[in-house]
């Protein structure tokens, strides 16, 4: 019954707000997650322009996307100027660093990587990632050691920069266990901790919020080990209230909440297997996602 949060940093908003409440509210329940930083322009209004993507209207009338980012955040990039994360909210990220929690990278550009990684060159794809990387060196004076792919969108390029920066570890990934990652039958060196939970806004589509506290308990209770990805900008913000009393109910019944850092520190490379990377379609996703395949042998 162990339980790590995954924090992924989308938006400006989500930064300024939600980072914020994260980084108070687990400070003072002694939890520490992992944050996972978007640092260069929010375009996250440029969304729109997926509407013609399988499942995405659906998906943004089910879980409410307008309501619960706000209105500000759907239209950076179009009717608003973008603001650079890093820039306006470099204090913040250093603070949360200095408070001792663990921070990777999750993204540069969010729109950008969500839509177009796989029209890039390798070269691209380097210089996109290492502009985080670097921006977020310097914000907490740390190297970061650990990422989490925007959108679970995952190409073999990414995964080289990963290996060439020696990370600890990355969560990239769906899944349902640690694995060494093999993709178009090259295997890579950094380790893979996939988020084994469904998102809240992916369930959001299906049920009640009131129903969801019940819902992942359950699953968290019937596992030795869960990742659970959060985004700031809904339960740091939107279901703040919801999550603080999620987060206090797990508590009082047992779980133990770990850091995914020391988690992998802990685990032993030679008795995990090795899977397949492959992009899938997803539950309550438009698009496909980065999902932990079968083994390979």
């Amino acid at each position: 019954m162990k339980l790590a949060f995954k924090i992924d940093v989308d938006t400006y908003q989500g930064t300024k707000i939600g980072v914020e409440n994260f980084r108070r509210f687990f400070g003072a329940e002694g939890i520490r997650p992992t944050f996972l930083f978007s640092l260069g322009k929010d375009q996250m209004g440029r969304s729109i322009f997926r509407v013609f993507k399988k499942g995405f209207i659906r998906k943004c009338l089910k879980s409410n996307v307008a309501g619960n980012y706000g209105v500000r955040t759907l239209l950076y990039g179009t009717l608003l100027p973008s603001p650079v994360i890093s820039k306006k909210c470099g204090g913040l990220i250093k603070a949360v660093s200095d408070d001792g929690f663990e921070c990777g990278v999750h993204s540069w550009n969010h729109y950008y990587w969500q839509n177009k990684l796989f029209k890039l060159s390798a070269e691209q794809v380097r210089a996109e990632f290492m502009k985080a990387y670097e921006a977020l060196n310097e914000l907490t004076g740390k190297k970061c050691a650990t990422c989490g792919s925007a959108a679970w969108q995952v190409s073999e390029p990414y995964l080289e920069v990963e290996d060439e920066l020696g990370l600890d570890y990355a969560s990239d990934v769906r899944g349902s266990s640690a694995f060494n990652s093999e993709m178009g039958g090259r295997f890579f060196k950094t380790l893979q901790i996939p988020s084994t939970l469904y998102t809240l806004d992916e369930v959001l589509c299906d049920r009640k919020i009131g129903e969801l506290a019940d819902l992942y308990t359950k699953q968290i209770l019937s596992s030795d080990f869960s990742v659970m990805t959060i985004h700031a900008e809904l339960e740091g913000a939107a279901y703040f209230e919801w999550f603080k009393d999620f987060v206090r109910r797990l508590k009082s019944i047992g779980v133990e909440f770990v850091n995914l850092g020391d988690y992998a520190k802990q685990i032993d490379r030679s008795k995990i297997p090795t899977c397949r990377i492959t992009m899938d379609d997803f539950y309550n996703r438009s698009g496909r996602l980065a999902v932990q395949g079968q083994k390979c042998t």
